[in-house]
């Protein structure tokens, strides 16, 4: 690991304690019974401890969508060719994708980052921050070079804190990069030890023929590269993805920089994965959007102990279920801050049991 990015891991502190504690005095002081709000009170609590504040202000805040193009692509793993991965990106930038509506709805700015596209595409909002013109085909060699993966995860790191720095509070995940899924389920099986049967899905509606290839292709790559999964960086750069090398940064970014991370579907979990591997202290900055739709994810959620806030059937990416989160992400901080206490509204308080 570089010492650049072990500085930013040590940097990452722990929830602040205290204001959780006066967040949950708070929390149980309103005025209903105590638990009746479920996530929506823990959530409250969890922001404290990220933020260190009881009322934090998260109202500016990004979706950061990071693209690449994946060398698998070669074996018919995708419904979809790779020039849609460009393609989509233009889309994005020109305001017309689903993550466009829904960004615009949620009052999020979108932030797209071509770490590792194969075409060169210009535009004036586009970040170009290229390791490599997309990942090597991770059926026949490794995806790409331990350097790279590192050098990928250092970029997101400092998009994370470039962006903290001039203001942003918040932060959703999203990804664009067609064979993605693959290169997902890949990281999942070979660090959990799950068959790719059960981390595989449909990724962009390929059917079950498409779905068995991905898995072969799967076994395959793993039984060819023999990744530790004791060592991140050995599993990250024999199977893994530039965007979601990138994604992991961004996590470990926004975590030092005391942000909370709304975290979209199965690939952004598998970034998250990647980065809790790297250390556990990331954990308690993620929040889980929602279930998608893409098999793997529940079990993923599950072996990193995070319960998602929504579930919609949803198998977009791009942000889009993150994005969706943020009005309960709202709704916790207002009731934190707009609700009556019992003492204030002059209400009577559940008799203690006797």
């Amino acid at each position: 690991m570089s010492v650049d990015v072990k500085q930013w891991i040590t940097a990452i502190a722990p929830l602040d304690e205290k204001a959780m504690e006066i967040a949950a005095l708070h929390v149980d002081q309103l005025t209903k019974p105590q638990g009746s709000l479920g996530k929506l009170e823990q959530l409250a609590i969890q922001l404290a401890g990220m933020t260190g504040e009881l009322h934090p202000d998260l109202s500016t805040r990004a979706v950061m969508i990071f693209a690449a193009d994946h060398g698998v692509c070669e074996e018919g793993v995708s419904a979809y060719p790779q020039d849609v991965t460009a393609q989509m990106v233009m889309n994005f930038l020109n305001g017309g994708a689903a993550i466009n509506v829904l960004s615009r709805q949620n009052q999020a700015e979108i932030i797209c980052v071509d770490i590792g596209i194969k075409s060169e595409l210009q535009h004036t909002q586009l970040y170009t921050r290229k390791i490599r013109k997309g990942t090597r085909n991770l059926a026949k060699e490794p995806a790409m070079t331990r350097e790279e993966a590192e050098k990928a995860v250092l970029t997101g790191i400092e998009i994370a804190n470039e962006h903290a720095k001039r203001g942003i509070r918040m932060f959703a995940t999203g990804e664009m990069g067609i064979g993605n899924t693959t290169a997902s389920a890949a990281l999942f099986s070979a660090f959990s030890g799950l068959d790719p049967v059960r981390t595989t899905g449909r990724g962009t509606g390929v059917d079950n023929g498409g779905v068995r290839r991905k898995q072969e292709v799967i076994r395959s790559a793993i039984h060819l590269h023999e990744p530790n999964p004791a060592d991140v960086w050995d599993v990250l750069h024999k199977l893994g993805g530039l965007e979601i090398a990138g994604l992991t940064g961004l996590m470990l970014g926004a975590a030092a920089n005391r942000c909370p991370v709304v975290i979209d579907g199965f690939i952004s979990s598998v970034a998250a994965y990647v980065a809790i591997q790297l250390t556990p202290a990331v954990k308690p900055y993620l929040i889980a959007s929602h279930l998608s739709a893409e098999t793997g994810h529940r079990l993923l959620l599950e072996e990193m102990g995070l319960s998602p806030m929504l579930h919609l059937d949803m198998r977009l990416g791009e942000g889009t279920g993150a994005v969706l989160c943020f009005p309960l992400v709202d709704a916790a901080c207002r009731l934190m801050k707009e609700m009556a206490t019992f003492e204030r509204a002059g209400v009577s308080r559940e008799e203690a049991p006797r």
